[in-house]
C-alpha cells in the first residue's frame, strides 16, 4: 500500500474581507452556525472559574489540534500525549457541563449530535460494565466523565479557531473560521455496538453498517469484483497520527455505478458529513457529489450484513473508514478525513 504525504484539516468557518468563487458558494446559514458557535462558547467560558478557562482555552497550531486519539484515558496515544487538550466533563458542576454540550450541539445538526451523544452513552455503558473487573492498577478509564471539551484559539465571527470534543472512540474537531465549516479530520466508534437505554435500543453506528451493506450488495458481481479488496484489512490505515498521509485509492470507482448506486454511496458519506451543521454538510456533500466519478468504494469481508467487515470511500475530496476491531464485531473504529482541508487548511494559511 503505497504512502504519500498531504496536510490534513479539521472543521473550519471563516469571513475573510476578500472571498474567492469557493467562498462565494458557502451557504449564508454557514455563518450563522459560526454566530451560534461563538455565543456558545461565550457562555461556556462565562460558566467556568479562572483554572478551568485556562485549561479549556489553548493556542490553535498545528501541535495543539492534533492531539486527538481513539484511545481512553490513561493510554498514551499515538502522538506520545498523555491526556486529551481541555477540561474533562468529570471535572465540571451539572451546569458547566450543560454549557460545554450546548457548545458542541451549536457546531453539529441534531442527528449529528445525538450520533456524538449514543457514542458518549455507549462508553458510559463499557464503563459500568468493565469496571468491576478491572484491576486496581489499570489506569484506563471510559465513560462520560472522561470527554474532554477545548477551546483553540479565540472564539471569533471572522478569525479561525477550533472546538475539540473527545474522549475514548470519539474527537471531533471543528474548524471555525467565519462562513466557513470543516470537520476534518473526525473520530466515530461504537463499543458496544448495540446497548439499551431508557428502553429504547440504541446502535450508534447503526446506519453506516446498513448502509454499506445495502451498497456492496447492490453492485453487480463484476462490480463486486472490482469493490472487494484481494488482501484482508483489519484495522484502519489513516487514524490518528497519520496526518499528511495518503494511500493509492483502490476498488470499485464511482464512474461506473448507476444513478441508483451513486445515490446510495452519496447517503452513506453523509453519514459522516452530516454529523457537521446542516449547512455545512449541505455545501460539503455537493462538493462530493461534484466529484463522485473520481471516488473509490472499497471492500474487505463478507457482504452479508452482519458480517466482520471492513470499508473504504475515496475520493479527491473525501477518506472515510470503517473496520471492525479485534474478532468479531463488536467494536468498530470509523475515520473521517478530507486530504484538501483536513484542519480546515484551505482556510488557515501559514
Amino acid at each position: 500500500m503505497k504512502i504519500h504525504h498531504y496536510v490534513t484539516l479539521f472543521v473550519v468557518l471563516v469571513l475573510p474581507t476578500a472571498v474567492s468563487s469557493a467562498q462565494r458558494a458557502t451557504s449564508p446559514g454557514t455563518a450563522q452556525a459560526t454566530l451560534k458557535a461563538v455565543s456558545a462558547a461565550k457562555a461556556f467560558l462565562a460558566a467556568l472559574d479562572e483554572r478551568q478557562r485556562a485549561k479549556v482555552s489553548m493556542e490553535l497550531n498545528s501541535k495543539t489540534r492534533s492531539n486527538w486519539s481513539n484511545l481512553p484515558t490513561g493510554a498514551t496515544f499515538q502522538n506520545g500525549a498523555t491526556e486529551r487538550n481541555g477540561l474533562q466533563l468529570g471535572n465540571m458542576t451539572p451546569i458547566q457541563q450543560q454549557a460545554a454540550l450546548t457548545l458542541v450541539a451549536a457546531c453539529l445538526s441534531p442527528a449529528g449530535y445525538q450520533k456524538v451523544m449514543n457514542i458518549v452513552n455507549g462508553d458510559e455503558t463499557l464503563e459500568r460494565t468493565s469496571a468491576p473487573s478491572r484491576p486496581p492498577t489499570n489506569r484506563v478509564r471510559f465513560g462520560r466523565a472522561e470527554y474532554y471539551v477545548a477551546i483553540l484559539g479565540v472564539p471569533s465571527e471572522t478569525q479561525p479557531w477550533m472546538i475539540q470534543f473527545g474522549g475514548h472512540h470519539l474527537a471531533i474537531n471543528v474548524t471555525l473560521a467565519g462562513r466557513e465549516n470543516a470537520l476534518t479530520p473526525s473520530h466515530t466508534r461504537s463499543q458496544p455496538t448495540m446497548y439499551s437505554l431508557n428502553g429504547q435500543t440504541i446502535r450508534p453506528l447503526g446506519k453506516e453498517n446498513d448502509k454499506a451493506f445495502g451498497l456492496i450488495n447492490a453492485l453487480s458481481p463484476a462490480q463486486q469484483k472490482q469493490a472487494i479488496l484481494d488482501y484482508e484489512v483489519k484495522d484502519v490505515v489513516l487514524g490518528p497520527g497519520h496526518d499528511g498521509e495518503v494511500i493509492q485509492p483502490e476498488g470499485a470507482r464511482a464512474s461506473g455505478f448507476s444513478p441508483a448506486q451513486r445515490a446510495m454511496l452519496l447517503e452513506l458519506v453523509k453519514e459522516w458529513v452530516g454529523i457537521l451543521n446542516d449547512d455545512a454538510a449541505r455545501s460539503k456533500m455537493a462538493d462530493i457529489e461534484a466529484n463522485i466519478a473520481e471516488t473509490y468504494f472499497a471492500w474487505s469481508g463478507p457482504t452479508t450484513n452482519g458480517s466482520r467487515a471492513y470499508f473504504r470511500i475515496q475520493g479527491p475530496t473525501v477518506m472515510i473508514e470503517y473496520a471492525p476491531v479485534g474478532p468479531g464485531t463488536d467494536h468498530i473504529h470509523t475515520f473521517y478525513r478530507d486530504p484538501t482541508n483536513d484542519y480546515g487548511s484551505k482556510f488557515i494559511k501559514p
